[in-house]
């Protein structure tokens, strides 16, 4: 794995063009100059010992050695091998409902709004256990695989919105599906499923995925967000209407709620505007037996500056070394052919 320590310090690299047409207009200024004593070429002839070649080679080899020390300061390395990090903790899936029924604003300032502002503090507290991310509506997709990125997770938090999915409805089934499949291959660690949604369920699969995450020792705990009297839902500053023109109305649905994580042996809260329930959700989550976490990182790297700064120190010499005019007596090693 290649990678650069200082990767800020590469902006300098757009000093190498200033310098190209600074040396561009010092060589226009001299020639003009040149040219106020007489026909150019035959100002040229009066100075055989000046070589253009020779000064235009030294301007090369200079901004060539400014250009390597820049990449060495920016500390180029490679990884040298794979460390695994070892933890114990668990893994958790939320599955976020987004569909249009998460626009309704019984919750300030609306509920998916205020789902964003409670899994983000979540993650933001979180610093041992391995979390993922599935959204639904009226299908189910992967939003975050399973990491230990947690800043990674906060940037997936933002993004929460309707536009996810295609397709609208609540799909809890297939949701609880995708979530259970989405968790790693360690046995080991306690595998915990937060569901949060309003519950309206335009499926009848939802009980039959929560058996089937109980079979794989997956508890089920649930955040209901709405009420029960429900409220209106505004999409694109409109209220949404059905088929007969009447304003929808959605209602929270607590019993399929409560089913659901009681075939898990998890857990459920009804969401407030005082308090969400994450909290007390993280606290029974963190009374599950934890397990023995592995990730994977390249954490050695070896430096490669190194040999830029030795490829530097060599242009620098030749620059020094080679003169802008011509040494008489190195007439005969004239490389230049001039």
């Amino acid at each position: 794995m290649f990678q650069f320590a200082n990767p800020h310090i590469l902006y300098l690299l757009l000093v190498i063009p200033v310098m190209i047409a600074v040396l561009i207009l010092v060589a226009y200024l001299r020639r003009r100059n040149l040219a106020k004593f007489g026909n150019l070429e035959l100002v040229k002839s009066l100075m055989p010992e000046v070589s253009q070649w020779r000064i235009k080679t030294k301007s090369v080899l200079f901004l060539l050695a400014v250009t390597a020390v820049i990449f060495a300061a920016a500390r180029p390395q490679f990884g040298s091998k794979l460390r695994e990090h070892k933890s114990t903790g668990i893994e958790m899936m939320l599955v976020v409902d987004v569909s249009n029924s998460m626009l309704a604003e019984d919750f300030a300032p609306n509920r998916l709004d205020r789902t964003r502002y409670a899994i983000d503090k979540l993650f933001a507290s979180m610093s041992q256990d391995r979390v993922g991310m599935v959204v639904f509506a009226g299908e189910a997709k992967v939003q975050l695989p399973i990491t230990s990125d947690y800043r990674m997770a906060r940037s997936f938090t933002k993004r929460l919105s309707p536009e996810l999915v295609q397709v609208q409805g609540t799909e809890i089934g297939q949701a609880l599906t995708l979530a259970t499949l989405s968790f790693s291959n360690n046995r080991d660690a306690g595998r915990v499923i937060v569901l949060i949604t309003d519950g309206e369920s335009h499926d009848s699969s939802a009980l039959d995925a929560a058996k089937r995450a109980a079979e794989q020792g997956v508890k089920i705990f649930a955040v209901g967000i709405g009420t029960p009297d429900g409220a209106p839902v505004k999409v694109n500053g409109e209220w949404l209407k059905d088929e007969k023109d009447e304003m929808v109305v959605s209602r929270l649905n607590e019993e399929l709620l409560q089913q659901i994580t009681a075939a898990t042996g998890g857990g459920y809260i009804r969401a407030t505007n005082a308090a969400f329930g994450l909290e007390e959700i993280v606290g029974e989550i963190e009374k599950i037996e934890q397990g023995e976490l592995t990730t994977l990182s390249f954490e050695e790297y070896n430096e490669q500056f190194q040999w830029i700064l030795a490829i530097a120190a060599i242009l620098l010499l030749l620059e020094s070394l080679l003169l802008s005019r011509r040494n008489p007596r190195l007439k005969r090693f004239n490389i230049f052919r001039e």
